[in-house]
């Protein structure tokens, strides 16, 4: 049997694929992480990544609504965990310490967006937030999470579905284990493959998010729009995903995600066909949020309140010290006096260049004299300046000789 040969082995028969997969994902103090929380906290932050990338085409100040969308995880937190405490009260009645540890497992989708749902809507209204395109904007989000989030099932051995023959068939030595124990009527066969149902899911939200992300940019027409096409297709593969599954929670004899599928995905539609009605009807009286007054200020707000951001921070970085000290000179104000040589002499007055010399000399410096270069022709101008007053003393001498002969 597996269990007993390798529990973290999986084994995808049909595509000769074998991996050994075990839940944690490494050690730090000798405290485990599991890749479902790595995983669940990795499609959260790429949804939060593609949320403030693209808040400004739904006309959204990402500074207000950072804290609805924070709000919103752990609303749904919250409200995944709860929801599936619930349905499994049987196993966390009397155990508090349970009920709180999520490293394992244990969080339901639908209470998850219940939960985000209901504290980021409460938060977005104390900030100012408009809630219907901020829910088209996070249910694009949702769609990415989930999808990477569904990994986290793959890496616990769970969210797998009942016996089938199909190329995705998937089975290891904890599901078979499972399975052994939950059904040992031997409905569900423990040596055969099963649905990889977490799979199925995980395929669906990526390409929803497809669909999703293509009509936002292209054919969006009213406020709320995404959000329920968004509940219309994940209820839709969810209703048909879950009908596989053996490990569903239940609402006494029936899968609690089926029915709150079909409830859902009712509504959705109902909204959908009706906001649809409402903007043909309206024409162009109607407007999306991101073309409204409304946005258009608060956006320009929000970008004023930026700018002033990075001139303080712009003037602080210029007022801080130098590393050469307070009392060091400003770089611009550092002149060094360097004694160069006239090449005239004072008696004689420095001829007129024509302006086509002034402009070549301009155009084309001469290069550098060297230190010997101007120490020769010191040398050079005091011989000469010798040499002229020795012969105006001269020439004085004999000046005055006959003058005495006279």
């Amino acid at each position: 049997m597996l269990a007993a040969a390798d529990p973290n082995r999986i084994s995808f028969p049909k595509l000769g694929i074998e991996l050994t997969v075990d839940s944690t994902a490494f050690t730090v103090f000798g405290f485990s992480v599991t890749w479902y929380g790595v995983l669940i906290t990795a499609g959260m932050m790429l949804a939060m990544i593609y949320a403030f990338s693209r808040m400004r085409k739904f006309g959204l100040d990402s500074d207000r609504a950072i804290d609805g969308i924070i709000g919103g995880i752990i609303g749904g937190i919250i409200g995944a965990r709860a929801y599936y405490v619930i349905f499994h009260w049987d196993s966390y009645a009397g155990d508090w310490k349970a009920i709180f540890n999520i490293r394992s497992g244990g969080l339901a989708i639908y209470g998850g967006i219940i939960g985000a749902l209901l504290v980021g809507s409460i938060i977005c209204k104390l900030r100012k937030v408009r809630l219907l395109p901020m829910f088209d904007l996070v249910s694009l989000g949702f769609l990415i999470g989930q999808c990477i989030g569904r990994w986290g099932n793959f890496m616990n051995h769970e969210a797998f579905g009942s016996n089938t023959d199909n190329i995705f068939g998937m089975t290891s030595g904890k599901i078979s284990a499972w399975i052994s124990a939950n059904y040992p009527d031997g409905s569900v066969n423990p040596d055969l493959p099963v649905h990889p149902c977490f799979f199925y899911e995980s395929m669906w939200c990526l390409l929803g998010f497809i669909i999703l992300h293509i009509v936002s940019k292209k054919a969006r027409k009213f406020d709320g729009q995404i959000f329920l096409m968004y509940v219309i297709w994940y209820g839709t593969g969810r209703f048909f995903i879950e009908s596989l599954r053996t490990d569903s929670l239940y609402a006494g004899t029936l899968k609690a995600s089926q029915i709150v599928a079909v409830i859902s995905v009712s509504a959705a539609l109902i909204l959908l066909i009706i906001g649809f009605a409402r903007t043909k009807r309206l024409g162009s009286d109607y407007q999306l949020y991101v073309n409204t007054e409304e946005s258009k200020r608060l956006l320009a707000e929000a970008d004023e309140r930026n700018s002033k951001g990075s001139a303080k921070d712009d003037a602080a970085e210029e007022s801080a010290p130098s590393i050469l000290g307070d009392d060091a000179p400003d770089r611009e104000s550092v002149s060094i006096d360097i004694d160069i040589p006239d090449e005239t002499s004072a008696d004689e007055p420095a001829e007129e260049s024509a302006p086509e010399a002034d402009a070549e000399e301009s155009a084309e410096p001469k290069p550098e004299k060297t230190q010997e270069e101007i120490n020769a022709e010191k040398d050079a101008r005091i011989e000469a300046l010798l040499n002229e007053i020795i012969s105006k003393t001269k020439a004085e001498s004999e000046a005055g000789q006959g003058t005495d002969k006279k």
